[in-house]
């Protein structure tokens, strides 16, 4: 079997989830016999990619993956010419669109990879109200597009399954459940003490998104925090401007970025807590890597949240401060606990399952 893989995430958005979650498809595709892997991309003129990957002869940024002209001129003008010369037997896109334009090489099988539908589902942070409405006409176009010519349809929770069959019922039967992978941070813990944080802190990591829900979070805990000293400070992940203004200087609130993943692996260790408080969320990465350092976690109801965090750890209303704080407040005088049953749920989204999944998809495509 010939398997192509689309690796425009990778290489413009390594850190991001969607990227990573490409180099764990690359990992997990060539690792399987019988298999030649390809990889299919843009890059820019001198870029070492073009060394191991078939690139169109014209450059593109590194950060062009959205670019609707650089896309279009890829995904109807380089990629199905491509896909036919290679002789490939499966095609896979995964960064919710994608997908090639007409006209579609003889024999090839589509997959696309559907993180979320949060593209078309819920508002997305954009520099102007011009670009948020071109994107959500492209995005509208692309991923409906995708959807409908896609063999199958490969999602990381039962949550993104259930949205595409509600968005687009008439695809359900092409929609597949493949948990992402959540390898370990790093072999070693780089030192954090530079961060100068506190002793006692909980985490939360991401801010950018409005359905991260991150301001109606900061309100709970300093509301809680005025009612129970015991409330540990609080330290984002993520760009500070991303905060409304007036939260950008709270007491207490700790604010970085620009993370190796080894000072992350010790941030996720010596953190009391992590919390989740999404109103939606795809799959929930930081949940299932907190987890993975034996940290205890608390998420919001709702979303993929339900299925990648353990039975037991406490969950909450992303609409309902009040029973937030109080929560809070409740968590605060409690010891850490958690470690090796944490560490024991994470391992079921680890690479030895992410791999035995992805050789399943794909020998069901072989008939």
């Amino acid at each position: 079997m010939r398997v192509a893989l689309d690796y425009r995430p990778a290489i413009s958005f390594p850190h991001s989830g969607i990227g990573r979650q490409t180099l764990a498809l690359e990992g997990a595709i060539a690792a399987l016999p019988g298999v030649e892997l390809q990889l299919f991309s843009t890059a820019p003129a001198e870029h070492p990619l073009r060394q191991r990957a078939r690139c169109p002869d014209w450059p593109s940024p590194l950060q062009g993956v959205h670019r609707l002209p650089l896309r279009l001129r890829f995904e109807a003008g380089f990629l199905p010419r491509a896909l036919r010369e290679q002789r490939i037997d499966v095609h896979v896109s995964n960064f919710n669109m994608g997908l090639p334009l007409p006209p579609r090489p003889p024999g090839v099988r589509y997959v696309l990879q559907l993180h979320d539908l949060f593209q078309l589902t819920h508002r997305n942070r954009h520099a102007t109200s011009l670009r948020a409405m071109v994107y959500g006409v492209s995005d509208r176009l692309s991923i409906g597009y995708s959807v409908r010519v896609a063999d199958r349809i490969w999602t990381p929770s039962q949550f993104t399954a259930d949205e595409v069959a509600r968005y687009f019922p008439a695809v359900r039967d092409k929609v597949r459940v493949l948990p992402n992978l959540v390898s370990d941070l790093a072999d070693s813990v780089e030192s954090i003490d530079a961060l100068g944080l506190p002793p006692r802190y909980w985490l939360a990591v991401g801010i950018r998104e409005p359905r991260k829900n991150i301001p109606w979070f900061i309100e709970a805990w300093q509301a809680a925090r005025r009612q129970c000293a015991a409330v540990p400070e609080l330290v984002l992940v993520g760009a500070r401007e991303e905060l409304p203004q007036e939260q950008r200087q709270v007491a207490g609130l700790h604010v970085v970025h620009g993370l190796s993943d080894a000072q992350l692996r010790a941030l996720y260790q010596r953190a009391e807590r992590l919390w989740q408080p999404a109103y939606a969320e795809g799959f929930g990465l930081p949940v299932v890597e907190a987890l993975g350092q034996g940290t205890p976690v608390a998420v919001a109801r709702g979303s993929a949240l339900d299925e990648v965090a353990p039975p037991e750890a406490p969950r909450f209303d992303p609409r309902d401060g009040a029973a937030l704080s109080r929560l809070m407040e409740t968590l605060a005088q409690e010891a850490k606990g958690a470690g090796i049953a944490s560490k024991e749920w994470a391992a079921r989204f680890a690479e030895a399952p992410y791999r035995a999944n992805v050789a399943r998809l794909l020998e069901e495509l072989r008939s």
